[in-house]
């Protein structure tokens, strides 16, 4: 999640809250002492407001470090250093709201070194409880990759047996000539 936060839900506590304005808007206001009162619980309703965001604001940092650092610790050797990107906060800090880990993809010397690289590239993707639709598509590129290398691995495999059947069959054939 990147960029500003905010609560599309209202908690009903403050819809309900005594001291709210829908409760004041009726009041007799040229009394001095219900406009400080009034002015003091929008303060207080403000201040609530506030904390719910910034609650919410922890609660999504967590969340962004926790899943960065499942792809980071699945994927070991093959991914970089987590970046973050931080939302400045109603109380003037900066939250983590969204993260990204860079992953290697490519292709090693061998395919089977390949397969073993891609499997563990395609766990680290899909580390996370939620894996996002990138994480998805970065275990989708790791799969074809891997399929690749075991295609290849299987031609190999096939041209070695054809050439000793083919070496086979020639001194039989010298053999019998």
């Amino acid at each position: 999640m990147q960029g500003f936060v905010s609560i599309s839900k209202i908690n009903p506590a403050i819809i309900n809250n005594p001291f709210s304005y829908k409760n004041y808007k009726n009041r007799d206001n040229s009394d001095p002492s219900n406009q400080n009162s009034f002015n003091k619980d929008l303060k207080l309703e403000e201040d609530i407001k506030k904390r719910m965001i910034i609650q919410k604001l922890r609660m999504i940092e967590r969340k962004v470090i926790n899943h960065e650092m499942a792809h980071k610790m699945v994927g070991g050797k093959y991914t970089g250093t987590p970046r973050y990107t931080y939302t400045k906060g109603p109380d003037g800090k900066y939250y983590i709201t969204g993260g990204e880990v860079p992953i290697d993809t490519s292709e090693e010397r061998t395919p089977e070194e390949t397969i073993k690289k891609m499997q563990i590239v395609r766990a680290a993707a899909l580390a996370p409880a939620d894996p996002s639709p990138q994480d998805i598509r970065v275990a989708q590129i790791a799969s074809m990759k891997e399929m690749k290398a075991r295609l290849e691995l299987m031609r190999k495999k096939y041209q070695k047996e054809k050439e000793v059947y083919t070496n086979q069959n020639f001194h039989n054939f010298e053999k019998i000539a």
